[in-house]
């Protein structure tokens, strides 16, 4: 630890803490535009000037480490007038009238600066060229003429993302920001996540949808976590007058560290127009409405009356449900009801095999996300990270570049393989002989770290089973087997022993992705069988704000009793006896389980109609007129069963 004094303040901070972290720990304001507390610090703006004696000239802060015994001033007349000139040269460079800015009033860095400088205008007159506004991206708009070169979306592209798209063309006054080799942004290799608009001090990237809806003094915030997939990102959800203005990522959120994607960011902000407003119930083979206590009654007739044996009734339920929803429809339909026919949409595929094997070993064997984040070498396994958990995604991207090794192998095409150091494309066989083939590799180039019975020799005859040469896993083998700490990611399709086996053998640690926002915590409620219908003679369905495949529509579509929750209108409710409205992810509470085990809470950020009913309260309605009564034990049933990963 060292001490230094600012504005005749003591304080001890971590040797190489800047002057600007030191100050703000002692809540001391300093002035910044290119800094951002995620990014490495870049000292380009020269707003945060600082005054330390002994030194020549005012010094940068967001980059002068302190020393033992340093004094810092913050507040000088000669850090003021340095402060004012740079925002006057600033304003001066770009067109910067704020009343034509869709930032201005409050959410403006640059004019918040100003005005805490004390300044109303600034006396250089101006002297910019004026620039074209490219409106080309879907949910950005990029707007040279607000730029202030401050290269935080460049460093947020590159650091937080690893996408590297945005950049800058010439230099000084003329740079000019641009996307890859200047293209238009909505053509460009941009990913969507918006997170350069996050960082973004002024109004130079908007987000296009929620600009001129009001400033954030003006709108709700509240933070809750994303279930767009299963990790499970916090994100801040901003609404005015009930409505949805935008969504930003959590920048003090443990798993994502303000970073979010497309689905999280931008995706919500388009509402389907088609919500169910109100029950239905069939009658003369149409859809009419009807009000909740007929159409629960509806419901509750038609699945008695079907109640014979444990297999007549069938309940499948969305893994986008919080768990609490997803307690309460197991105990209503597998405990009251006695179904032996209860499962999830997903019906287990990307969790059933890591859990069955938990159980087996008796004890958690996946590793946390925390493994990837120091990884030096990835293996990705069939898995799809740049249009599913794309945050993963970016945490592997963003590693690339600091020399992490990446190998991927899938039996289809996958758009990461672009940048990885080597793709394995199996046309032939299964994952597991293409571990085998990969372990036969990694052994006659004597990097086996664990045991294995598959010997040097066994290396041709497998690869031929996988259609990929004996060339090919050696070179994959030098990428994965040479990291000191290598992670496994997995999704799907691959037997947990053979990857355990492998895992071992080069010292790896196992991360398997999962499917949706809670289905580890489906899987801990034994929610993962495989849908049966073939004796079911009624079905009731919870899909809520979830797409429904077409496959699955024409699996149910010949159970004679059908009964749909549904936050949308579509061909499953269209064939449905009874439809019960519900609220969308973003209109209820609950708690998730992501895929590192981690129990996290989402808080309801907009109010759902008054005459609207969450899943869980749903079930509630229907327990009662059936008779049942069900309890809120779901965090006890969670820890039940032994997990894959360890849950906290």
């Amino acid at each position: 630890m060292v001490t230094v004094t600012i504005d005749n303040k003591k304080i001890e901070v971590p040797e190489g803490t800047t002057v600007l972290r030191a100050a703000q720990s002692a809540n001391i304001d300093i002035p910044t535009l290119c800094d951002h507390p995620h990014l490495t610090p870049y000292g380009g703006c020269r707003l945060c000037l600082v005054e330390i004696e002994g030194a020549r000239t005012l010094q940068p802060s967001c980059t002068m480490p302190v020393s033992n015994n340093m004094v810092v001033h913050t507040d000088t007349q000669k850090v003021q007038d340095a402060r004012k000139f740079v925002l006057t040269l600033i304003f001066s460079e770009r067109n910067h009238f704020c009343p034509y800015c869709q930032v201005s009033g409050g959410d403006c860095e640059l004019q918040n600066s100003a005005y805490g400088q004390g300044m109303t205008h600034w006396p250089l007159s101006p002297n910019f060229q004026r620039y074209p506004v490219d409106a080309s991206h879907p949910y950005i708009i990029m707007e040279n003429n607000r730029c202030i070169l401050c290269r935080r979306c460049v460093r947020a592209c590159g650091e937080l993302v690893g996408n590297f798209t945005l950049g800058f063309e010439e230099r000084g006054a003329s740079s000019l920001l641009v996307a890859d080799t200047g293209v238009a942004l909505g053509e460009s290799s941009c990913v969507s996540c918006g997170t350069c608009i996050q960082v973004c001090p002024t109004g130079a990237l908007i987000d296009r949808w929620s600009a001129y809806r009001g400033h954030e003094e003006q709108t709700d915030t509240t933070q809750t976590i994303c279930v767009g997939c299963s990790v499970g990102c916090g994100i801040d959800v901003f609404t005015r007058d009930n409505n949805l203005v935008k969504i930003d990522g959590n920048w003090d959120a443990a798993v994502n560290e303000g970073v979010i994607c497309k689905v999280g960011r931008f995706e919500p902000m388009v509402e389907k127009c088609d919500r169910v407003a109100t029950p239905l119930v069939r009658k003369n083979g149409a859809l009419k409405a009807a009000t909740w206590e007929e159409a629960i009654a509806v419901a509750a007739d038609g699945l008695k009356s079907t109640k014979k044996n444990s297999e007549d009734i069938a309940a499948v339920i969305s893994t986008r449900q919080p768990v609490e929803t997803l307690s309460a429809f197991k105990q209503l339909f597998a405990g009251k009801l006695g179904s032996t026919n209860v499962t999830t949409l997903e019906e287990g595929a990307f969790t059933r095999s890591f859990a069955n094997h938990a159980e087996e070993l008796g004890k958690s064997f996946e590793g946390k996300l925390d493994a990837l984040k120091s990884a030096d070498a990835i293996l990705a396994i069939d898995t799809d990270l740049i249009h599913r958990h794309e945050f993963l995604g970016f945490v592997a991207k963003r590693m690339l570049p600091n020399g992490t090794k990446l190998l991927v192998i899938d039996q289809k095409d996958n758009d990461l393989a672009h940048l990885s150091n080597k793709f394995l494309k199996a046309t032939k066989g299964k994952e597991e002989d293409v571990l085998a083939a990969l372990s036969a590799a990694i052994v006659k180039l004597g990097l086996a770290k664990g045991k294995t019975s598959i010997k040097a020799g066994d290396l041709d005859a497998l690869a031929a089973k996988t259609g990929v040469a004996s060339v090919d896993y050696l070179d994959a083998a030098y990428v994965i087997a040479t990291g000191e700490k290598p992670v496994i990611l997995v999704e799907d399709g691959i037997t947990p022993a053979a990857l355990a086996a492998f895992a071992n053998l080069i010292g790896a640690g196992i991360i398997s992705v999962k499917g949706s926002a809670n289905s580890l915590a489906a899987s801990q409620l034994k929610l993962d069988h495989n849908l049966d219908l073939k004796s079911s003679k009624a079905v009731f369905i919870i899909a809520g704000d979830d797409e429904v495949s077409q496959k699955f529509v024409k699996h149910i579509e010949k159970v004679p009793f059908k009964v749909v929750q549904a936050t949308y209108a579509s061909t499953l409710t269209a064939m449905a006896d009874v439809v019960f409205p519900s609220t969308n992810w973003l209109e209820q509470d609950g708690h998730y389980v992501n895929f590192e085990g981690r129990v996290q809470e989402a808080r309801r950020a907009i109010t759902p109609a008054e005459d609207m009913m969450s899943a869980g309260e749903t079930l509630g309605a229907l327990a009662t007129k059936l008779g049942f009564s069900l309890d809120n034990s779901w965090e006890k049933e969670l820890h039940q069963r032994v997990a894959s990963v360890e849950l906290n």
